[in-house]
């Protein structure tokens, strides 16, 4: 097994150089993406209802506040670099640590980044139009009759971006926060400005009787299968189910701060306040650019908004010329900022790994910068590598992105983790009666325990109704085993000749 070595409470080698400016900035800055943007649409068309469409997004909202409450008290109790994994391997073992930092790394940081970086690069050709994904430098390469690879100008920017904030934050922990803290406030407002006008200029008298005067009423579904749809109770349930992968993954990666915890200044406080306040303050934003979609435009032109962009579709009511050009450029700042976020916050997992002896040796060592810096290199080369791959769809000719189904296929197992890691919340009160405890739980056990049962529906429902994406994700999660027992036995072989890993 990997080293059983107590570890000291605090980190020591990191710069505490987070306070709780700084810590809120990344929280929001992780969670804000291009998701609220888009997926508004997808939601309205599996839902049907202006009415259950806000339901959807506070039921998302709930449960990411929920979470986040819940997380502060494991941050506050162990405020050191790693936030999940280190939740994990202290509540039950280090294969579950291990399991979530492998699907973290293979998957879930790494791919967030390159879609987050290709949505930057697919806007800024909206400014720009030799930028696209069907502009290439290198014509795809076709793998298999489903597979190819491919270098187009959309991509080249994305592993600029990559490239750029990965150097960035090797720099050293104040040069990404400054990014960090510049691109968060600029989104921020710029979500604050689509909310106001959406509200006030969008506003019209057509919008309004459609959505707020059939609230409740089903229009322009789409079936979610064959004799199944929004408007029996069981469809609904499902529906509101099913459309937590736009809504709750739109609102994710909230708990990125707490991979930082060992660069935070006074972590016990700070990290429960900005999962709180961060989280909260996301959900409310959500929320209101959600009801101004509905007080600018009738719910058939959200269902059907061009490219799914509803935020776009809403600017384009306000200003008919310049509406599509100032989204994009709110998209790009949103996802640059997105982009530094994730860079920032991953490496300082596969550190935490790499001191168990989970992950590769090198991981495990600061720079001269005090920063893991061979963590954010290998971090920003695989995220690089999932750019350039492509799915193909032989019967319609097209072309998506391998990172897409990834994602989708990991969004199961995502909630399956944050399942596990509030159930930790309930063994580590049995497991550490006396551990410190600087902040505990708010509404515990009924807040934890609300969030375990929404999030678990949430996870069988997909697992029932949406098995193409589920179950390819589970496996990906699986094939970490061999890779944990690999690294078990050479780790036990190497504590026979006095040398294991740190």
């Amino acid at each position: 097994m990997p080293s059983k070595t107590p570890t000291p409470s605090t980190d020591t080698e990191f710069v505490r150089g987070l306070g709780l400016f700084d810590s809120v900035m990344v929280v929001i800055g992780v969670m804000i993406g291009s998701g609220i943007f888009i997926v508004s649409a997808d939601m309205s068309r599996r839902i049907g209802s202006p009415g259950w469409l806000l339901v959807a997004w506070v039921i998302a909202g709930l449960l990411t506040i929920a979470a986040g409450l819940s997380y502060g008290e494991l941050a506050s109790m162990m405020p050191r670099a790693g936030g999940m994994y280190v939740y994990l391997r202290e509540a039950y073992s280090p294969v579950f640590g291990f399991l979530y930092g492998w699907t973290l790394f293979t998957v879930i940081q790494t791919g967030t980044i390159a879609a987050v970086a290709v949505a930057f690069a697919i806007f800024a050709g909206v400014l720009w139009p030799g930028i696209a994904e069907s502009h290439y430098l290198i014509a795809p390469i076709h793998l298999s009759s489903h597979y190819a690879i491919s270098l187009s100008t959309a991509q080249l920017l994305a592993l600029l971006v990559i490239v750029l904030l990965t150097w960035t934050n090797s720099r050293g922990l104040e040069y990404g926060k400054k990014v960090q803290n510049t691109f968060t406030v600029a989104k921020t407002a710029a979500l604050l400005g689509l909310i106001v006008i959406g509200l006030w200029l969008g506003r019209n008298a057509h919008a309004l009787r459609f959505n707020f005067g059939h609230f409740w009423q089903f229009s322009g579904y789409v079936p979610l299968r064959p004799g199944l749809d929004a408007t029996t109770a069981f469809g609904l349930f499902v529906a509101l189910c099913v459309t937590q992968t736009g809504s709750l993954f739109s609102a994710d990666s909230w708990h990125d701060i707490t991979f930082a915890a060992g660069e935070v200044k006074d972590p016990q406080r700070t990290l429960p306040r900005a999962l709180a306040i961060g989280t909260i303050v996301v959900i409310v934003l959500y929320l209101l650019a959600n009801v101004a979609y509905l007080t600018t435009l009738p719910l058939p032109a959200i269902q059907h908004a061009p490219s799914d962009r509803v935020a776009t579709a809403v600017l384009r009511v306000v200003y008919p010329g310049a509406g599509r050009a100032l989204m994009a450029i709110a998209i790009m700042v949103s996802t640059f900022g997105c982009v530094n976020s994730l860079v920032l916050a991953g490496p300082r997992a596969y550190y935490a790994m790499a001191r168990d002896g989970l992950f590769f040796r090198a991981a495990s060592r600061l720079s001269r910068a005090k920063v893991p810096g061979w963590s954010l290199w290998i971090q920003g080369a695989w995220a690089a590598v999932l750019v350039l791959p492509r799915t193909y769809n032989p019967a319609t000719r097209t072309y998506g992105s391998l990172y897409n189904d990834l994602l989708d296929y990991v969004i199961s197992a995502a909630l399956v983790f944050y399942v596990l890691t509030i159930a930790g919340l309930f063994r580590l009160r049995r497991k550490r009666p006396e551990a410190e405890r600087p902040y505990k739980a708010f509404g515990y056990p009924i807040v934890p325990a609300l969030y375990i049962a929404g999030a678990g529906i949430i996870t069988i429902v997909l697992i029932a109704f949406r098995p193409s994406t589920t179950w390819p994700g589970l496996a990906i999660v699986l094939c970490g085993l061999p890779v944990y027992a690999w690294l078990a036995r050479k780790q036990k072989a190497g504590e026979g000749r006095g040398t294991a890993s740190p």
